[in-house]
């Protein structure tokens, strides 16, 4: 019954123009991140390895993960807070974009091995560069896309958005692994050209958006005393407690991503080297990948249709499945069963882990007060970025060190760092509890906001038909929202 009441409400049309820019800008900063959060991690893991130094690996791994963290949650409240000021997001995008693809490039300048001296200038330059890109990356995508996706979307179309933009960076995965992974060789002294090529990516894609993508027409400019006081509004006590569900549900998102980042830093390695597929990894990637965002994008259709709070917690459970999984692999023999089995976790951990994160964020965007979508941004950034690249990667250093003995003798990433995944994922439940619990009171309100704002803005009929065909966003307060009735 409660469905079929839920099914009442109309999904707001968001038109081809927006759909394109959500979808394409949108898989252009993931590439761009996916370079960030993978292959930069396994350039540095690769460098240290060939150098004879694999205790720098997990080192240097972990530093550059915090360090970016830092990086892309500071850049994230200042820029947030000054897109809102601005009352603009289009030039943060197109700009940073740019600036993106040229720090990606540089890259293609560092060794692949290093000696002596030059072990700890390398470090220091991949650790340094890494903030660089991320700063230039969290401005344009972070802080000004994210704020608006927010502005271009509402309640009843937010989780299929927010669903679909989760699937983008295992598309992402997918594009350069298949597509571009084979320009990335570690015996090579440099790997210029597969940076190079990465680097055009957001870079021609920052100049295409300057003729494409179109802010949200009138979108307020936010001006109060200071702009230090605009830019930290979201971490005032009394906002606090004046949006506290806003932040338990960051809380949830925060603890799922500490269960990410346990082991995501170190899945490349993990399947070429203690698994053992090699060169073969490709294909067991491209299926777990293809199968996690088939899995996401069923989950994103029915966010809106039934209500995302049926979700969580069956989502949460595939989670805390498939990451204890993959570390009892560890007791099982290689052959076709084992294979089988790691498919499957596979799925389960990632089609789970991306289908949570997507309608917790869409949940994060119904909870923001109108006008402060930029302010927020840093925010989510400290709960879902900043806190999880910190505790997260720390847990698998100290595992992985601890697996290695401290002798730097080799780089396999342990099972056990799964294991710990999965015990962290466990806590996400107690939040979640509080999420789900007022799921339907979100809703329902932010539908009565929504139906009330359309009353307020009734036009004549022949207005509503020119707006219609002089503006991208026409389909907003046309189509009214059915009645819905409470639990």
């Amino acid at each position: 019954m409660e469905a079929l009441k839920v099914n009442k409400v109309k999904t707001t049309p968001l038109g081809e123009k927006i759909w394109f820019s959500v979808l394409f800008f949108g898989l252009i900063g993931q590439i761009a991140w996916v370079v960030e959060n993978m292959y930069f991690a396994t350039l540095a893991q690769d460098v240290f390895f060939n150098s004879g130094r694999s205790d720098l690996s997990y080192i240097i791994t972990t530093l550059m993960v915090i360090f970016s963290a830092v990086t892309a949650t500071t850049t994230s409240i200042f820029a947030g807070g000054l897109c809102d000021r601005m009352g603009k997001r289009k030039p943060f995008i197109s700009i940073g974009y740019i600036l993106w693809g040229i720090t990606i490039m540089l890259f293609g300048f560092i060794p692949m091995t290093a000696t002596g001296g030059r072990i700890i200038t390398v470090a220091v330059f991949l650790v340094v560069l890494d903030c660089v890109m991320t700063l230039v990356g969290s401005t344009a995508n972070d802080a000004a896309f994210n704020a608006w996706v927010a502005d271009v979307t509402d309640t009843t179309n937010r989780g299929k958005v927010n669903t679909l933009l989760s699937i983008l960076p295992v598309i992402a995965v997918i594009i350069i692994f298949i597509g571009l992974g084979s320009l990335y060789d570690k015996t090579k002294e440099t790997n210029w050209l597969f940076f190079l090529v990465l680097g055009l990516i957001p870079f021609v894609a920052g100049f295409m958006s300057m003729f494409l993508l179109k802010d949200k027409p009138n979108l307020p400019k936010i001006k109060n005393d200071s702009f230090i006081k605009d830019t930290f509004y979201g971490f005032k006590p009394s906002v606090i407690k004046e949006n506290k569900m806003m932040y338990v549900c960051l809380a949830a998102a925060c603890v799922v991503g500490i269960s990410q980042q346990t082991f995501f830093s170190y899945l490349m390695n993990f399947v070429i080297e203690t698994l053992g597929f090699g060169d073969g990894f490709v294909v067991p990637v491209a299926v777990i990948i293809v199968g996690a965002a088939v899995i996401t994008g069923i989950c994103g259709v029915f966010y809106d249709k039934i209500g995302k709070k049926h979700f969580f917690v069956p989502l949460l459970v595939f989670l805390v499945l498939g990451t204890l999984t993959f570390f009892l692999l560890k007791f099982m023999d290689q052959g076709a069963g084992k294979t089988a089995v790691m498919y499957i976790a596979g799925l389960c951990m990632m089609g789970s882990v991306l289908s949570l994160s997507g309608a917790l964020n869409a949940s994060f965007q119904d909870y923001i007060p109108k006008g402060c979508e930029g302010r927020f941004q840093g925010v989510r950034m400290c709960f879902t970025v900043l806190i999880p690249m910190i505790i997260g990667p720390i847990i698998s250093l100290g595992i992985g060190l601890d697996a290695m003995g401290m002798n730097g003798e080799g780089f396999t990433p342990p099972y056990e760092i799964f294991l710990a995944a999965a015990i962290v994922a466990v806590l996400a439940f107690i939040p979640i509890y509080f999420v789900r619990r007022d799921a339907n009171n979100l809703r329902n309100r932010k539908l009565k906001e929504k139906e009330e704002q359309s009353d307020e803005t009734t036009i004549p009929e022949e207005t509503v038909v020119e707006e219609i065909v002089e503006s991208e966003f026409e389909v907003e307060n046309v189509e009214p929202i059915v009645e819905t009735t409470e639990e």
